[in-house]
């Protein structure tokens, strides 16, 4: 094995890729260390994962900032680094149709969680940032205070992209009648999963499959290629 990469998790929920992930680095499958976990939901069971393997945790909750900005907007104090016109040139996550004040309102909330984000994530300077089962989209701000000099926010997506991107990717999998469905390790960009992909694993859907059925498929090799990317990266920034 390697020298170890520090790395830091993001989650929304149960925490299953975690949780493979935590057990790969015990079994000394993965060359990193992670160092904490973060989520944008309090008293989910990926927390409670973390904190049995002794790592740090913490929470940012998203839903009640987004909250406060909608009924305060005029209430709101921004980070001093963020600069609206610079992010909204840059995401590609919302439309210009979507209207001017949807746009503001959607940045500014995310400025605001995303801010809490750094607050906790950098003094840890990681090496790589997982985005475990996080079910929120990362603006252009957060995004280019972790990239600095290269890459390393890492997500895994439940289809074969760039096909079925979003928040349901086995459902609408399953409901196109695919008969193949898969998943995709990829790094992050500005846009909605449309980074860079860096491994993917497919499955048969079979005639009988329900869509409870093709998620288990695609989850059992989401806990198999989770771990692998990870290790190439590690391997890869192990050789720079």
């Amino acid at each position: 094995m390697g020298k170890k990469i520090k790395a830091g998790a993001l989650i929304s929920g149960g925490g299953t890729n975690l949780q493979a992930i935590i057990d790969s680095c015990a079994q000394d499958k993965i060359d990193a260390k992670i160092v904490f976990t973060g989520s944008d939901t309090p008293g989910v069971k990926g927390l409670e994962r973390a904190e049995r393997a002794g790592i740090d945790t913490f929470v940012v909750d998203y839903r009640t900032i987004i909250q406060q900005v909608k009924n305060d907007p005029d209430g709101v104090v921004l980070p001093g680094d963020f600069d609206m016109e610079e992010i909204r040139a840059k995401q590609n996550l919302l439309p210009e149709s979507a209207g001017n004040e949807k746009i503001e309102r959607f940045l500014t909330s995310r400025a605001i969680a995303e801010r809490a984000l750094l607050d906790r994530i950098l003094p840890y300077d990681v090496d790589l940032l997982i985005l475990a089962g996080f079910m929120r989209t990362l603006t252009p701000y957060f995004i280019d205070r972790i990239n600095t000099g290269h890459r390393k926010i890492m997500n895994i997506h439940p289809a074969l992209l760039p096909a079925f991107p979003g928040t349901d990717g086995y459902g609408d999998t399953f409901r196109y009648g695919c008969k193949v469905g898969g998943c995709t390790v990829h790094f992050i960009d500005y846009g909605e999963d449309t980074g860079p992909i860096l491994g993917q694993k497919a499955f048969q859907i079979e005639e009988n499959d329900t869509l409870e059925i093709v998620k288990k498929k695609g989850l059992a090799l989401e806990w198999e290629l989770f771990p692998e990317c990870i290790q190439r990266f590690a391997e890869e920034r192990g050789q720079a």
